[in-house]
């Protein structure tokens, strides 16, 4: 898909698959068009061109039976401030045909206790979770989550990504997720997409994008003689047995780091920035070194 405003592109050729049940993150920097390739897909925003199937029906001609078979959850409410918790989840559930059981639904998203509260005095933390409940209690077959948990406090995190992993692993919901946070998509998405300046530089599991970082691992111990030492290697385990051979025995302080998730995005939201400041800073310049996709057929 693709998507311009103002002769301006900002999407180019957006060419996702995504499987059902499968928790599948979209993650990129500010700007990337995230939140525009979302809302296309939920049906919010026309895109430019492109073809864009959403459980079988284009987003944009969704009627009321197709969303009902799709929740949201955006990155943030500013209405419904002066009802109160379970009032609004009850009166939401009276828009689906076979709704979750409000009750059942706040002990999922541990909001029983807050069920007589007004929304407006929720901490930011619960008003996600309740942002989660609504999205969830038509019981959708796909779940749209943007930024979900911006600003919670590690706990909240925590419980927010149980959750969401019950919803996925039990329940067979589909999620597509958008997060700035590295470590949340490596923990609860089966895939991952890098969209970079409108463009996706790569589609794989973690461990794939991983092992496709530039940066090699390396290896810190301290030799025989006290001196803290390293090395970069792509084959750590030999040198590591290298070293085993060569002392007889224990590494002292041996420690072996592997590229990461967070060396292949760094790495390519820099070349990124270094390929625009060589286009005189234009927006969607593309130079072919950048273009890495990695297969997780």
């Amino acid at each position: 898909m693709t998507m311009s405003y103002g002769g301006r592109d900002v999407l180019h050729g957006v060419d996702l698959d995504i499987r059902r049940g499968e928790v599948f993150a979209l993650l990129g920097p500010n700007g990337a068009g995230k939140t525009t390739s979302v809302e296309i897909l939920e049906g919010f925003r026309r895109r430019s061109g492109g073809e864009v199937r959403v459980l079988g029906a284009d987003p944009e001609r969704g009627d009321d039976a197709w969303r009902a078979r799709v929740g949201l959850v955006l990155q943030s409410w500013r209405d419904h401030g002066r009802w109160r918790v379970a009032e609004l989840l009850a009166h939401f559930a009276t828009y689906y045909r076979g709704p979750r059981d409000p009750a059942a639904l706040l002990a999922l998203v541990g909001l029983s206790e807050q069920a007589g509260q007004r929304v407006e005095r929720l901490s930011g933390g619960q008003r996600r979770r309740l942002d989660v409940a609504l999205g969830i209690v038509g019981h959708p077959e796909l779940l749209f989550l943007d930024e979900p948990t911006t600003g919670f406090d590690p706990r909240a995190r925590r419980e927010f990504h149980a959750l969401v992993e019950r919803l996925a692993h039990e329940e067979g919901v589909t999620v597509l997720l958008t997060t700035h946070d590295l470590a949340e998509a490596e923990r609860l998405a089966d895939r991952i997409a890098m969209l970079v300046a409108g463009r996706i530089r790569a589609i794989g599991t973690p461990a794939e994008l991983a092992s496709s970082a530039a940066a090699r691992a390396e290896v810190r111990w301290t030799d025989a003689e006290g001196t803290p030492r390293r090395e970069r290697t792509g084959d750590p385990s030999r040198l590591v047995w290298e070293l085993h051979r060569a002392a007889s025995g224990p590494i002292a302080d041996l420690e072996v780091s592997r590229p990461s998730l967070e060396d292949t995005y760094l790495r390519m939201v820099h070349r990124e920035g270094d390929a625009a400041a060589g286009a005189g800073g234009g927006v969607g310049h593309q130079d072919g070194a950048m273009t890495e996709e990695v297969s997780a057929a």
